[in-house]
């Protein structure tokens, strides 16, 4: 017979919570580590811009947002807050963003802001009548390099799920030449459609046949075993809400889709993460085909040819993992080899990488080793986000420096 439990007492309180703050999530691999989450016990302390600035405040992005303060070249990089479309996420954005400023006694004179209108960041930023827009994934490069100090020109690898890119389309698979003014696109992934637009991102199967039906240059669709092909297909052919995404994020969930390892994502990123997974018990296995060609005057990565010999070592009967290691070896080697002709051309050795993607301790560990290996300087953000929890702080550098050269 079970006896029950008594209490002496609940400790509780009644008292307001002044400033929110989650707990810090920092990630190790080798030497390194990376920060996931800048919050308690991290946040907000100070950091150094590499131009001084004019008090400004960068608003940061939609998903994992954070907000940066700056003047002078000190930088107040705000608690991790979360996905700003949920309405206390925004409330505690905006109480924190007026707690910190009054605390530091920062009135900005500007916003930085990210390039998608539809950001609720961005919306935010109209408060301000100096405003500054920057690229998602120049803020995210600018990022590692202000944290380092770099002296620009600098290579900049920047993987992560979708920013809306200067051309319209949605960037995530980007090879950049910086600076903190600006840059120049190098390299990129291949275009595919993503089928229903946000559905794709919820659902890795559609964004598989994306590639595989609509994939920009692999031109004969490849058969598979996804559900819906048919509908799918046809909104593909008639370009019906198929918005295109040059996203190394996508590309690890069409990857896991086809290996049967995650059909829908319950949760953000859970795709990627279960490759990942799968992976970790065959290290040091050799990449899967690949191709890089190239396109109006970039260098395109072709991801279709990697996914065909994906589905053919998967039908060959190869373990599930050795086909998710060696899909996770093609990235790291296609990374190198994209920074090899870009410092062929433009005699750049720095690399700072970032990204949603490069929280990836498999692949952030094979790059920054294979970087190191072929005569690089690979940087990674370490007290700083490589997620987007980042950006903010990279705007807040692009501004400075923008504003100092104007």
């Amino acid at each position: 017979m079970s006896r029950g439990l008594e209490v002496d007492g609940v400790l509780t309180h009644d008292r307001p919570i002044v400033a929110r703050y989650d707990d810090s999530v920092i990630r190790s691999f080798g030497p390194r580590a990376t920060t996931i989450r800048r919050a308690r016990g991290l946040a907000p302390a100070l950091l150094r811009l590499p131009v001084a600035t004019p008090p400004l405040v960068a608003v940061g992005a939609q998903l994992k947002s954070t907000f940066t303060l700056a003047e002078g070249d000190g930088a107040v990089l705000g608690p991790h807050i979360g996905d700003l479309s949920d309405a206390p996420a925004l409330e505690a954005y905006e109480q924190a963003l007026e707690h910190l400023s009054r605390i530091h006694g920062i009135d900005p004179q500007y916003a930085a802001h990210d390039l998608h209108p539809d950001y609720l960041s961005t919306r935010l930023a109209r408060r301000w009548p100096g405003r500054v827009p920057v690229q998602h994934h120049h803020a995210h490069v600018a990022a590692v390099a202000a944290e380092h100090r770099l002296e620009p020109p600098f290579l900049g690898v920047a993987y992560d799920g979708l920013g809306l890119g200067d051309d319209g389309t949605f960037w995530g698979g980007e090879l950049l030449l910086a600076g903190y003014t600006g840059y120049r696109r190098l390299g990129r992934f291949s275009h595919a459609p993503m089928p229903g637009g946000v559905a794709a991102v919820r659902r890795p199967a559609r964004m598989a046949l994306g590639y595989l039906l609509g994939g920009e240059t692999t031109l004969d669709p490849i058969p598979s075993d996804l559900p819906d092909q048919e509908v799918i297909g046809r909104m593909i052919a008639r370009g019906v809400n198929c918005p295109v995404a040059s996203s190394a994020g996508r590309l690890f969930d069409a990857a896991a889709a086809l290996l049967g390892l995650c059909d829908v994502n319950s949760f953000e990123g859970e795709a990627a993460m279960r490759l990942e997974q799968a992976a970790g018990a065959f290290p040091g296995s050799e990449p899967l085909a690949w191709r890089l060609e190239r396109q109006g005057g970039l260098w395109v990565y072709d991801g279709v040819s990697t996914l065909r010999q994906l589905l053919e070592a998967k039908a060959d009967g190869e373990p599930i993992g050795r086909i998710g290691a060696a899909f996770h070896a093609t990235i790291a080697a296609v990374t190198v080899l994209l920074c090899e002709r870009a410092a062929a051309e433009h005699d750049v050795t720095q690399v700072c990488l970032s990204g949603g993607v490069f929280q990836n301790r498999l692949l952030a560990t094979d790059v920054l080793a294979r970087l190191a290996a072929a005569g690089f300087e690979p940087y990674i953000g370490e007290r700083v986000p490589v997620n987007d929890g980042g950006v903010s702080y990279g705007q807040a550098a692009v501004a400075a420096a923008r504003l100092a050269s104007a």
